[in-house]
């Protein structure tokens, strides 16, 4: 999971500060995703630059505020639907997003969860597939003589047979993210420490 997913995720339930945000991602992750509150606050500027966030005003203690544009929904949609980065690990990617989903009110969590079902149970065919064609080539073509090829085969045989544990297992959480009751909770209002200077305002994007 990028930061930037994780933020603009947690922006769909409103307007929100930086330290807010910071806080926010932890706690929707089970405390498994933390960043330091510089990380936070260089990824919100990127993301204002790319025209997904804009500034939201000020809080009553004029900590400046973040929000969506029409364009940063979007994007927080897409990757609470899927499918994965290009080059993210899926089990990471699934276990925050659900995490993520289920914390968030307002987002349809079990249509996340069927969704990472879908994709996993797509996997695990695969492997499965994939360890019968290398269980047949491997009794067509026991050659003593080619010990290399054989163990290549072998090792091959032996990635797909952990794809296909993992995928199990996978499908195995979900199963009990399904069977718990799902809570949704408000952000906290969580104050930078005393002597914490806040970022300065992100500026609108040019029309």
């Amino acid at each position: 999971m990028a930061v930037r997913d994780a933020l603009l995720a947690l922006l769909t339930v409103g307007p929100a500060y930086g330290f807010q945000l910071h806080g926010g991602l932890a706690a929707r992750t089970g405390g498994r995703r933390s960043i330091n509150v510089g990380q936070t606050y260089a990824t919100l500027e990127r993301l204002q630059k790319q025209g997904l966030v804009e500034s939201a005003g000020t809080t009553d203690d004029g900590l400046p505020l973040y929000g969506l544009t029409n364009a940063g929904a979007a994007a927080a949609r897409s990757w609470l639907e899927g499918p994965d980065a290009a080059g993210a690990d899926p089990w990471d990617e699934t276990v925050d997003r659900v995490l993520i989903a289920r914390s968030l009110p307002g987002v349809d969590a079990e249509a996340v969860l069927a969704a990472e079902r879908s994709r996993w149970e797509r996997r695990r065919e695969a492997a499965s597939a994939a360890g019968a064609v290398e269980s047949a080539a491997a009794a067509g073509s026991l050659d003593e003589e080619d010990t290399a090829l054989e163990g290549e085969r072998r090792l091959v045989a032996l990635v797909t047979a952990a794809e296909r544990s993992r995928a199990e297992a996978v499908l195995g959480w979900l199963d009990t993210v399904s069977s718990q009751e799902r809570i949704a909770f408000a952000p906290r209002a969580e104050r930078p420490k005393r002597g914490r200077r806040p970022a300065a305002a992100p500026q609108p994007a040019d029309a």
